[in-house]
């Protein structure tokens, strides 16, 4: 009986999150309410508060659920134990480009994120925690990047920290613009090439360079 309720109340949780998904791709964030996504789930505004904070915890959770199938990939690239921490690095840019270009899961909530989140007061819970995730992925693309130098496949001068900056910017450039405009450029057949230009930026501009220090 114990198990079967847990069973219920993660089917009602999946339900509330896939409703919450497709309210939010349908009208934004600021303009779906509680009750809309109640509506949809088939379930009550109890059941929400149930397993969600608030709005802007349930938005957390529905972008927490993009994680997982990168992790491991992410996680290689920051050991130091890697030996190739520049082509996991890679490797993890591509299949982000192409999993944004043909998942619909992946691509709904991107442009979510992207195009249909608006940081309003009853969202600054939200914008607080991209806040700390935005952080907390430089620090993790830094690392990576203070591998790649330390295995000799980026320059030794390199800030890794302006670097880091430098790349999380290209991604979300490079993303925010194909989720506005996906005519503009095929994603999916040229992810190689937008992820190539940027590492051959990451190699060759001397502006991302300390000549006294491998860091600023």
């Amino acid at each position: 009986m114990v198990r079967r309720t847990k069973e219920e109340a993660q089917e009602t949780r999946s339900k509330i999150l896939e409703a919450a998904e497709q309210a939010f791709y349908e009208r934004g964030v600021a303009r779906t309410t509680l009750a809309d996504i109640a509506a949809l789930a088939g379930v009550t505004r109890g059941a929400i508060y149930w397993h969600f904070s608030n709005k802007a915890d349930l938005v957390q959770a529905m972008l927490d659920s993009l994680r997982e199938p990168l992790d491991e990939l992410a996680k290689a690239s920051e050991s130091q134990e890697e030996l190739d921490p520049l082509g996991c690095l890679r490797s993890l840019l591509v299949h982000l480009f192409r999993q944004v270009a043909t998942d619909p899961k992946t691509r709904r909530i991107n442009e979510i994120l992207f195009h249909k989140c608006e940081f309003t007061d009853e969202m600054c819970d939200l914008r607080r925690q991209r806040q700390m995730a935005s952080v907390d992925c430089n620090s993790r693309i830094e690392l990576t990047l203070s591998n790649a130098i330390h295995r000799e496949q980026l320059p030794s001068n390199l800030n890794a920290r302006r670097a880091a900056i430098a790349l999380h910017a290209y991604i979300d450039g490079i993303l925010g613009q194909w989720l506005l405009v996906p005519d503009c450029f095929e994603l999916y057949k040229q992810a190689e090439i937008w992820v190539d230009t940027c590492i051959d930026m990451l190699r060759l501009s001397p502006t991302l360079r300390s000549p006294e220090l491998n860091r600023a």
